[in-house]
């Protein structure tokens, strides 16, 4: 009879445990197949497979602030595991200066190839991952509704003091172009004479007719907010930047033979933690097709 009791007893403890096995999903039918983002992260890294949360500083040029936020978020969407501290954008020789200074960043994208000049002079930047990400236009612009809007305005008037007008300092790419296009007619001389695309922009004065018509800004956007106050006629500033700020309107291209081309250049920064996931968003900025309509949308072209 004890005999009897020992394999009931036994055969109760092979059931409940078939049971609990069940339970616990070991057929491997019942598995959850699905996938996401976070479950593919998850699986890399159960399977060995090394999956590092990055978070990028991008230095950029101040005519990028909307356009650049716009492509920030979509690249994180696109690549859910990559975050971006707080963007800083400024004047491109300010950039260059908080990098001398000891500020971190991964990213520098400036608004002229002459600054991106300084910061690899200074070895800022990582030279070989250099490469041109954008191009852009100088405009004259006037305020928005104002009369003089959809006038043609050539160089020769501003020269010739017919109109009062903003323009970038010298540590703004914008205004160095400006000044280029200036000394074609005589508005800006440089020390050496040269002009138009010879010229820097810089080192020089306005004519004695031009200097009393002239305010100048630290910033693309106040150079654009003093036209669309009207505190000034018109200001020379980029395509980009009547759609980044709004409240002027174009007047004119200048003519693109009259200064260095507008270019925008981008590098990892020398002394990036993250040089590889920092030039993979570099290359994503010029490759992906729907970035490529933000671009567009702000006024910006690839190169």
């Amino acid at each position: 009879m004890r005999w009897m009791w020992r394999v009931l007893s036994v055969a109760a403890v092979l059931t409940i445990a078939l049971v609990l096995f069940g339970c616990a999903g070991g057929g491997s039918e019942d598995a959850d197949s699905s996938s996401s983002p976070q479950n593919d992260v998850q699986g890399a890294a159960e399977s060995g497979e090394s999956v590092e949360a990055v978070e990028l500083q991008v230095f950029a040029a101040n005519s990028l602030t909307k356009a650049m936020a716009e492509a920030q978020a979509l690249y994180h969407e696109q690549h859910p595991e990559v975050t971006f501290a707080d963007t800083q954008y400024e004047g491109s020789g300010t950039l260059v200066e908080m990098l001398g200074a000891g500020q971190y960043a991964d990213v520098l994208i400036t608004a002229s190839a002459g600054k991106m000049d300084d910061a690899a002079e200074a070895g800022y930047i990582a030279q070989d991952t250099r490469q041109t990400m954008f191009n852009n236009d100088l405009v004259i612009v006037t305020k928005e509704g104002g009369e003089l809007v959809g006038k043609d305005i050539p160089l020769e008037d501003i020269a010739a003091g017919k109109y009062t007008l903003a323009v970038g300092d010298e540590s703004v790419p914008a205004g160095n172009y400006a000044c280029q296009a200036l000394t074609t007619v005589g508005g800006y001389i440089e020390p050496s004479g040269a002009t138009g695309p010879e010229a820097t922009g810089k080192g020089g004065e306005f004519s004695e007719t031009l200097k009393s018509k002239v305010t100048l800004g630290g910033k693309v956007g106040d150079v654009c907010k003093y036209a669309e106050t009207g505190e000034v006629d018109i200001a020379l500033v980029y395509t980009s930047d009547v759609y980044r700020m709004g409240g002027v309107a174009i007047c004119t291209v200048v003519p693109g033979d009259t200064h260095k081309p507008i270019t925008y250049p981008g590098a990892v920064c020398a002394g990036s933690k993250h040089a590889e996931a920092a030039q993979a968003f570099i290359d994503w900025c010029m490759t992906d097709e729907d970035c490529a309509q933000i671009w567009e949308e702000w006024g910006f072209e690839r190169a």
